[in-house]
Formats: C-alpha cells, structure tokens, sequence
C-alpha cells in the first residue's frame, strides 16, 4: 500500500523511498514486529480463554511434554499470520500477482491448521483433520497456485527450471511444473507440520527458510545481480522479499 505514494514522487521530497523493496523489506519487518508486540499477548490471552483445557497432548510424544505443554493454548499461528498479512499488504507492492498467490498460499495452509487445531480443541483428542483430507485440500490450494503462477507468468520459460549459476540451462517441463510445484509447496508445508509436531517451534526454522528464500527472491528479482550471479532472472520475484520481511518480524 505503501508502495502507491510513490506516484507523488514528484510532489513530495523523499517519497521515492517507498520504491526501494530493501527499504520495503525493513518496514514490513518492524510492522510485524510491533503488531505481535501490540497485539500478540491479547491475542493469546483471548485464545487460552476461549479453549480452557488447551489442546490435548500426544501420548506418543515426548514425555515431558505431558508436563510442560499441558494446558497451553494453540492456534498461535493466527498472531504472526495476522501481523504477516498486515505488514504484508502495507508495504508489499499490491499490484504484484506474485505477492497475492503466495499470500493465499500462506492464508489457505494457516486455515488447514486452525481447523486441525480447532477439532482437536472443540472435541478434545489429539486426532484432528485426517492426513488425506489435509492433503487433498492442500494439494488443491497448491494446485491453483501452480496455475496462477502459469497464467500470470505470460511466458515460454515460465515452466522451464534452472540450476543456479549456469543460466543458459533451461529445462522446459512443460505441464509437469504444475506437479511439479505442488509436491515442492505440500512437501515444505508438511515439513514445517512436522517440525511444529516434535516441539512447537517451527516458527524458528520457518524464520531462517523466510531469511533464505527472501535474499533469494530479491536476487532473482534483481537484473544486475541475477547477471552478475549467473542466475536466472524472473521479474516481479523481488517483490516476495518484503513477504519474508513480514514473516521475519512477525516471528
């Protein structure tokens, strides 16, 4: 939203910033921040006393869990989800269709697990959605990602895949990226489930992938540094670096 002011650039010294995804990047970072600073111990307060018990605790898990995860509240990935979304549409360039299909992505696999954590809570068990439901729904999530990413892409090599630094080789999979992007978006969420599963910090891991793919997206987005790199250049990628910069500060 941010980005819009610097249509004024001619009118207002400065405004120009705004058009810089690094300074972008920073801003997005500190919103996120501040908003689960802000917002963060009401949002758990309201989640503790809305599920009383908490959610109950897998026998087959770590033994002191029984004991230390007892009656804590989950759901908490609606506190950096909202600061993610927040940070994400007042400084992401909102006229990037890039920015809007891995947003969806992010938003339609946080509702896969509000609704896991909401039926182990409203019922009290540690089984919540099947894993063939929670499969086929973000199989299908990821399947129109796929798509988008196709449509919005307009272009021969949109399906083609690279190896970093040999930039001439391009290997065109045609169709196949669709599925081929699928298994990569439900493997990387189902990893993270697993991460989440062992101890309830994924978000830690989430953050160093977030940091990663951020200064990866800003290269590839980058003309000179894609050149100079000998990576393949894709324009409108940089733009997800403000997206990782959210998810960085709502962490």
């Amino acid at each position: 939203m941010f980005y819009w002011l610097t249509e004024l650039a001619g009118t207002i010294p400065g405004i120009n910033v705004f058009r810089y995804i690094t300074f972008r990047t920073g801003g997005a970072m500190i919103t996120g921040a501040l908003f689960v600073f802000l917002f963060g111990p009401w949002i758990i307060a309201q989640l503790r006393l809305a599920q009383g018990k908490g959610q109950p605790i897998r026998a087959d898990g770590p033994p002191t869990h029984l004991v230390t995860k007892k009656g804590t509240p989950t759901m908490g990935g609606l506190m950096i989800l909202s600061g993610l979304v927040v940070a994400t549409l007042l400084w992401a360039n909102l006229r990037n269709a890039y920015v809007w299909i891995v947003l969806l992505v992010t938003l339609g696999f946080g509702f896969v697990g509000f609704y896991d954590d909401y039926l182990k809570v409203s019922k009290q068990t540690d089984k919540g959605f099947s894993g063939r439901s929670r499969l086929a729904v973000e199989g299908l999530i990821a399947l129109i990602a796929c798509c988008c990413i196709i449509w919005f892409g307009r272009d021969a090599t949109v399906t083609a895949l690279s190896i970093p630094f040999v930039k001439e080789f391009l290997l065109n999979i045609g169709w196949f990226y669709v599925m081929f992007g699928m298994f990569i978006i439900v493997g990387a969420g189902n990893a993270v489930n697993l991460t989440d599963g062992l101890d309830g910090l994924a978000i830690v891991p989430v953050m160093i992938a977030a940091a990663s793919f951020g200064m990866i997206a800003y290269l590839v987005g980058n003309a000179v540094f894609a050149e100079y790199l000998q990576i393949r250049y894709v324009p409108g990628t940089g733009e997800l670096a403000v997206l990782c910069g959210a998810v960085l500060g709502a962490g």
